[in-house]
C-alpha cells in the first residue's frame, strides 16, 4: 500500500526498533527488521521520508539521570539513521515513562522532556542523505488522557510548547477510548475534539496544530455479553497518521 500510494503519504513509520538496557549498557535491536528493498522502491516512486519506530524499553531512571546514557542513546539513534540512510526516527517512551511513575516526578519530568529535546537537536544537525538541504526529523508519539481533566502522567500543553521546536511532529493516538470493562466506540468524535482542545486550546499552543498527526484507528471491537463478561474481538487492526 506505501508502494501503490506514495505519492500521497508525508511520513511512513515501521515498526522496526527497541533501545533496550543491556547490562550497565544499551543496545539498539531491530535493524534485523529493515527492509532496505521496500525503502528503495518507495524512493524510486515518490518522496515520502521514511522514519522507523524505536520504542524506547531501557530502564528510564537510569537512562535520563546518567548523561553518558542519554548521550549513548541519542548517538546510536542517530548513527543508525545515518548508517541505514533514514529520515529521522518516530520515538516512543511517554506511555513507558508514565508506567514506570516517572512522570509524577517534576525534576525526573523535565529530564525526560531535556532527553527529547537533545535527540531532536541531534537529528536537526544531520543533513539527508539524498538531499544535504534537509535535515532527519524526530517525530514523538504521544497518547491521549482518559478523563476530563489531565492528569499528572499526562502529556499537556506544557509539554507541547517546551518540544515545539524540538519535535518535527507529535503522533497522537486517538483510539481505544472504550475497553472491556467499559466497552463502547473505540474514538468518538467528541474525545478528538475535547483532546485537541485541551492540546491547543490557547493562543501559545496554536501555532503548533499543523505538528499534530492525528492517529486514526482503522480497526473496530465487537463486544458480546456472555454470561455477565464483555468479550471484545479485533477487527481491521491497521491505523495511518
Amino acid at each position: 500500500m506505501a508502494k501503490r500510494f506514495n505519492s500521497k503519504f508525508t511520513h511512513l513509520s515501521p515498526v522496526w526498533y527497541d533501545l533496550k538496557s543491556q547490562g550497565t549498557g544499551l543496545i539498539l535491536e531491530g535493524r534485523h527488521n529493515a527492509d532496505m528493498g521496500w525503502i528503495s522502491e518507495l524512493r524510486m516512486a515518490g518522496d515520502a521520508w521514511v522514519l522507523p519506530r524505536v520504542v524506547l524499553e531501557a530502564f528510564p531512571a537510569e537512562l535520563l539521570t546518567t548523561k553518558k546514557r542519554r548521550s549513548k542513546a541519542i548517538t546510536l539513534l542517530v548513527s543508525e539513521c545515518k548508517e541505514m540512510g533514514y529520515d529521522g526516527v518516530v520515538l516512543e517512551s511517554w506511555s513507558r515513562w508514565a508506567a514506570y511513575r516517572i512522570l509524577h516526578d517534576p525534576s525526573m519530568r523535565n529530564l525526560a522532556l531535556q532527553f527529547i529535546k537533545e535527540l531532536g537537536d541531534a537529528l536537526h544537525a544531520v543533513s539527508l542523505e539524498r538531499n544535504d538541504k534537509q535535515r532527519l526529523q524526530l517525530v514523538y508519539v504521544i497518547g491521549p488522557p482518559h478523563s476530563e481533566k489531565l492528569q499528572e502522567h499526562d502529556f499537556g500543553p506544557k509539554d507541547l510548547r517546551n518540544l515545539g521546536d524540538a519535535v518535527d511532529g507529535f503522533s497522537l493516538m486517538m483510539y481505544d477510548f472504550s475497553g472491556p470493562q467499559n466497552p463502547g466506540p473505540n474514538a468518538p468524535l467528541k474525545w478528538i475534539h475535547s483532546t485537541l482542545q485541551l492540546l491547543l486550546g490557547t493562543d501559545k499552543n496554536s501555532a503548533l496544530a499543523h505538528k499534530i498527526f492525528l492517529g486514526i484507528n482503522f480497526y473496530g471491537n465487537d463486544f458480546a455479553l456472555s454470561g455477565g463478561i464483555f468479550i471484545f474481538l479485533f477487527y481491521l487492526y491497521n491505523f495511518c497518521c
